[in-house]
């Protein structure tokens, strides 16, 4: 009897979490001396920056985005403006053709609302920036979180938790009925000779009457690398776990202990296997900061001089964003108690129920989300960072990290540099297989959806008749 093969060890996969402004999870950090955070609006920064993801190599490059101000703290945009609170703050998609150049390997993740646009031509802008990419761009899709984003776009506020993942459901169905069923494989034909570039048989309207949005007509864009980018999606709330259970192929976890992170990917798993599809087909990555160091020493010296950069004001104008709730009339000593909001249901409850002993107080809060958001921050040398991030991997379920930063290319240089080559050594990274689209390079299948996701499951619909034209009417 032949000895079973060992099983291998799951690797440590990274993306790195960035932003198209000087300041992100860190929200003080932009005013350390050795901060290149101001080019963030020059070509060469996201070139340089992406080169050395690519040759790490990192997953993906995930970009993050609000189409909205954080206005919360205070009741104005006085604290978002003085600190640089995601203020100012250029649009992400714009990035990807440019990443896309630079690059051949290193996947692109993009994060925009579907509150706030409409899907027929979110989908064309996606589809071209799939065909530029060569297949490596991907969708974080949000609801958006931010009254001063609706606002702004025409709305008294923005619609209540749940709506927005109604409406977001919709939405999903619209946009897979261009990606996926408007042209058929084998539509464009290019025939030179009888001078047909697509066969018009082939081609599909989606007929789509709902209850947000009607789109008759058929897909701009031919079938682009993946059609359907690859799915990224957040919800932690019970209607956002269930949404991210359908539609997402990669999940995000914030949370300070492993407990924590650890019960939420058990919960988003069992609810992907509910929703009739494959549980091990979801990616799960959580947030976190890593400090390191040629030495243990270093580390701690480095974290230490991040730590003089926490800026509390800052921190609490973000926090106030994500959940709706004005911490500028609290004082720094008081509790922060767990508070259902209509904004981000998550950051609070992440901390109030991380360690149900623990009471933050505001001025923790702040201290603690101020450096790298709401994951741990992982300090050590290359040995000792390998050793905490294995730890995670294995104790918690997840398949990788988040990586946040507090000085954008200097921590993910020494990541690359230090940690990457540990964790090779380990036989504990992924292998790079060279160029694929972002779904075969994350789930190791083909470039499209998974015949069981409901994305590969809609239809396109008759058109209507007359009388029901007429009684809609």
């Amino acid at each position: 009897m032949s000895e079973a093969k060992p099983q291998a060890l799951k690797p440590v996969r990274f993306n790195a979490f960035q932003m198209n402004t000087p300041s992100h999870q860190s929200p003080g950090l932009w005013r350390h001396p050795r901060s290149d955070s101001a080019g963030y609006a020059s070509a060469r920064y996201w070139v340089e920056l992406a080169q050395l993801l690519e040759a790490g190599g990192f997953d993906a490059i995930f970009l993050a985005d609000v189409l909205g101000a954080y206005d919360v703290y205070g009741g104005n945009l006085d604290a978002a403006l003085k600190h640089g609170v995601q203020l100012p703050l250029n649009d992400p998609l714009a990035l990807v053709p440019l990443i896309a150049h630079a690059t051949t390997r290193l996947g692109i993740g993009v994060t925009a609302a579907v509150t706030y646009e409409h899907p027929y031509t979110f989908a064309r802008r996606m589809s071209t920036l799939d065909h530029l990419s060569g297949g490596r761009v991907g969708w974080n899709i949000v609801t958006g979180y931010l009254d001063s984003a609706a606002r702004n776009l025409g709305q008294e506020r923005q619609l209540g938790h749940d709506a927005r993942y109604d409406l977001a459901d919709e939405y999903l169905d619209v946009v897979y009925k261009l990606w996926e069923q408007s042209w058929d494989e084998d539509a464009v034909v290019r025939d030179r000779e009888r001078g047909v570039y697509t066969d018009p048989s082939r081609v599909h309207p989606i007929n789509h009457r709902g209850a947000y949005y009607t789109v008759p007509g058929i897909h701009l864009c031919e079938p682009s690398p993946q059609r359907t980018p690859f799915l990224y999606q957040a919800g932690a709330s019970p209607r956002g776990l269930a949404f991210a259970a359908r539609h997402a192929e990669a999940t995000f976890v914030s949370g300070p202990t492993k407990s924590i992170v650890g019960r939420y990917v058990d919960s988003a798993r069992a609810a992907v296997q509910a929703a009739g599809r494959d549980q091990a087909a979801l990616r799960v990555y959580a947030q976190a900061l890593v400090v390191v160091g040629a030495t243990e020493g270093e580390a701690q010296a480095r974290l230490r001089e991040y730590e003089e950069y926490i800026d509390i004001e800052a921190s609490l104008t973000l926090l106030s964003g994500w959940t709706g709730v004005d911490f500028s009339r609290y004082g720094l000593d008081d509790t922060v108690e767990y508070i259902d909001t209509e904004a981000g249901r998550s950051a609070l409850a992440s901390l109030s129920v991380a360690d149900p002993s623990r009471r933050w107080t505001v001025r923790e809060a702040a201290r603690f989300i101020g450096l790298g958001g709401r994951g741990p921050v992982i300090v050590g040398d290359a040995t000792h960072v390998a050793d905490q991030l294995i730890a995670w991997l294995d104790e918690t379920g997840i398949d990788g990290f988040n990586l946040a930063f507090a000085l954008p290319y200097e921590d993910m240089q020494g990541v690359v540099e230090l940690v990457v080559p540990e964790l090779k050594r380990r036989g504990r990274y992924r292998d790079d297989k060279g160029s694929a689209t972002l779904r075969e390079q994350l789930l190791g299948t083909g470039p499209r959806l998974a015949p069981d996701h409901p994305g590969r499951q809609v239809r396109i619909e008759e058109p209507p008749t007359d009388t029901s034209l007429r009684s809609a009417a």
